[in-house]
């Protein structure tokens, strides 16, 4: 929101919050009716992009578990694939964070996609890198845009609350609180079939 304040374009938090985990296309007119692809539009999300990789990303860290679950999907020899709405130059930096850098085999951006999340692209793009079909996937999310493009694709999801939202706005076919929980309960989750 620090790019559209600086645009003269002030939207209050707990407007922007639920539109969070949706891609940028998307995001800019339910915002604030600015046209992601108008010259202004593009202008907002560069600055946003860059506030994002200076301000921000030094500053997070993974999730609990984050990094241990990859390490065991890994390690049960999945194929491992990220499909996120982050623009291609913001993804490596996050992926590095978690160690997802390390095991993922595929990683799609939004500049993989004409459309972003809840449109099913990204992912759609993710499994023809992975070469899997759609019914041999889940996907792990922790917003409601995830399932929604998940549930568009045909792919299984396991939603997660740590991204700040409930079991009745996620809606998946299962809900962990957070990567550490989902590693606990992998063997009796939608996982484990696979990973045994």
């Amino acid at each position: 929101m620090d790019a559209l304040a600086e645009s003269g374009r002030s939207v209050p938090f707990e407007n922007g919050r639920p539109l969070i985990g949706m891609g940028g296309d998307k995001l800019l007119p339910k915002a604030c009716g600015l046209d992601a692809e108008s010259l202004e539009g593009k202008k907002v999300s560069e600055r946003r992009g860059e506030i994002f990789l200076r301000e921000y990303l030094p500053h997070l860290r993974p999730t609990p578990g984050a990094k241990e679950l990859l390490h065991a999907l890994k390690t049960h020899k999945l194929k491992l694939a990220v499909a996120s709405s982050a623009k291609e130059k913001e993804l490596g930096p996050l992926m590095k964070l978690c160690g997802a850098d390390r095991v993922v085999e595929a990683a799609t951006s939004s500049d993989d996609a004409e459309e972003s999340k809840p449109d099913p692209d990204i992912l759609h793009a993710a499994l023809e890198q992975i070469g899997l079909p759609a019914a041999d996937v889940v996907l792990l999310g922790d917003t409601p845009y995830d399932v929604q493009a998940a549930r568009r694709a045909g792919v299984r999801v396991i939603a997660l609350r740590c991204g700040g939202w409930g079991d009745s706005e996620l809606q998946a076919d299962a809900v962990y609180d957070h990567p550490a929980d989902l590693l606990v309960h992998l063997d009796s989750s939608l996982l484990g079939a696979v990973c045994r």
